[in-house]
């Protein structure tokens, strides 16, 4: 299994909407950035991945699980875009600030911290369990 973040502008999609697909999900779309969408199109079901809340709260709050792989993305007629069904596993019990990830000499090669644009990105094992640990889970 592999490991992965998703952010989103809480304005645009918040966890709490997420929460809201229940078991559904809810397809992960309008993403227009090459790297991103061959993240996306590297998932499997049964992938899990953290919800991060960008611009506004700059946290990691939620874990999500991948439950479609990589499909046309339902907004747009480009057949250049992908993307993936997501559906909400659980919040941290303690939301993880881009800060604290940052402040944390462990996750020092953590895509969130070295690039903080990407969309849609990988998290290795390492970094799973210690942001795990951090959020208190």
């Amino acid at each position: 299994m592999a490991h992965w973040l998703f952010k989103s502008e809480p304005d645009a999609w918040s966890w709490d909407q997420q929460m809201a697909k229940g078991p559904a999900g809810e397809e992960w779309h309008g993403v227009r950035n090459y790297q991103a969408r061959n993240n996306m199109r590297a998932m499997k079901v049964g992938d899990l991945g953290f919800f991060y809340h960008s611009n506004v709260g700059k946290e990691i709050v939620g874990i999500v699980e991948v439950c479609a792989e990589s499909h046309p993305d339902s907004t747009t007629d480009d057949p250049r875009w992908d993307c993936v069904d997501i559906r909400a596993v659980r919040p941290l019990p303690r939301p993880v600030t881009l800060d604290q990830a940052k402040a944390d000499p462990r996750l020092a090669g953590m895509a969130l911290v070295k690039n903080t644009r990407l969309s849609v990105q990988p998290v290795t094992a390492a970094e799973w369990k210690i942001v795990c640990e951090l959020g208190g889970l």
